[in-house]
């Protein structure tokens, strides 16, 4: 950690403890540290950053601390699972508060306005190819890449030109399970399903998470009913809801929080952490959120992502980090790299 971000984190930790400060408390908690400018400067950052909140001018001037501080500031990921699992002070049951919570803006303004430059910078790309056969070859390609990386999230060891044999010739790899290779084509019937049906995933339902999640576990075993009972999951004391009527009114809510939000960004991460962490059903809740969250980025004409440079204990992690301290920003880190990457990467 630098200097700065030391810095910054007294900051907060200072703010937090009294509530409402003005610039003058603070360069009097901080002694001869730091100088009014400087200050200043690192004022606008976490107010840029959304973590704290201003109010007032000049003298009159009180900053506190915004109510999405705790699930937008940075985490010292190295540190926080140095701690065993067991450890670890975490919030174990579900947050039902964490829809308002989420109800605030998701992506500061310079994390928008990347965003929104790379998906510019995408639809200048697409625009170039005018042959159909040139395009479906390219989402092809991200098929193939997106089915072997999920895949391997979820612990298939098919590697991936064994999963462009199998996409493109049906040839499958020898030593691998049935349910690998199953798992393998539901993706790209998924994915299929959601190029061919666009305009389905403009304004998310209920029914819509079922309809992908069928797709991506048929012939696995796996129930396609909204489950009824504890599920556990690795590597963490958290635990979701185990009853299938607040699970059906939680994920309502969800649908409604991410057909709120005006930027089909925020749907897209919505999408893809809260169907994670509501664990709708008894497996294959990771999967569907990636896929959902794909969905809602063909459906506003943008490329979805396939993954294939993510590294799978980080992205687990990100993960955990949310189901335990809900914390966004290691998982919007990864997030963010990963648009950029398919926009680097595809029809480029």
């Amino acid at each position: 950690m630098n200097k700065k971000q030391e810095r910054q984190d007294k900051i907060t930790s200072f703010v937090e403890e009294k509530k409402e400060v003005s610039i003058s408390d603070i360069l009097s908690f901080l002694s001869a540290n730091i100088n009014r400018k400087t200050l200043q400067r690192d004022l606008k950052e976490l107010e840029d950053k959304l973590l704290i909140f201003k109010k007032g001018l000049g003298k009159s001037t009180i900053y506190s601390l915004s109510e999405a501080h705790e699930i937008l500031k940075e985490v010292d990921v190295e540190k926080y699972f140095s701690v065993p699992y067991t450890e670890r002070e975490v919030k174990k049951d579900f947050n039902f508060d964490i829809f308002k919570i989420l109800d605030k803006d998701v992506f500061t303004k310079k994390e928008k306005e990347r965003l929104e430059n790379l998906h510019n910078k995408f639809i200048k790309n697409f625009s170039k190819y005018n042959s159909q056969t040139l395009i479906n070859k390219e989402f092809e390609r991200i098929m193939i890449e997106f089915s072997w990386k999920s895949s391997e999230i979820e612990g298939n060891t098919y590697s991936l030109l064994s999963t462009e044999a199998l996409i493109k010739e049906n040839i499958k790899e020898e030593g691998k399970s049935r349910e690998e290779t199953q798992m393998i084509l539901n993706h790209k019937d998924a994915f299929n399903e959601a190029i061919q049906n666009r305009q389905r995933f403009l304004k998310l339902d209920y029914s819509d998470i079922e309809y992908i999640h069928r797709v991506l576990t048929k012939e696995l075993g796996i129930s396609q009913n909204v489950r009824n009972g504890i599920v556990g999951i690795t590597g963490t004391k958290y635990k979701p809801l185990g009853n299938s009527f607040q699970l059906k009114e939680v994920l309502q809510e969800m649908v409604e929080l991410i057909n709120k939000k005006e930027s089909f960004f925020e749907k897209v991460f919505l999408s893809l952490i809260l169907i994670s962490y509501i664990q709708v059903f008894e497996d294959g809740n990771k999967r569907t959120a990636r896929m959902v969250s794909n969905a809602i980025l063909l459906a506003h004409n943008s490329i979805p992502l396939s993954y294939r440079i993510v590294d799978v204990k980080e992205y687990k992690k990100a993960s955990l980090l949310f189901y335990e301290i809900n914390n966004i920003s290691y998982f919007k880190k990864i997030f963010i790299e990963q648009f950029e990457d398919a926009v680097n990467n595809y029809f480029n």
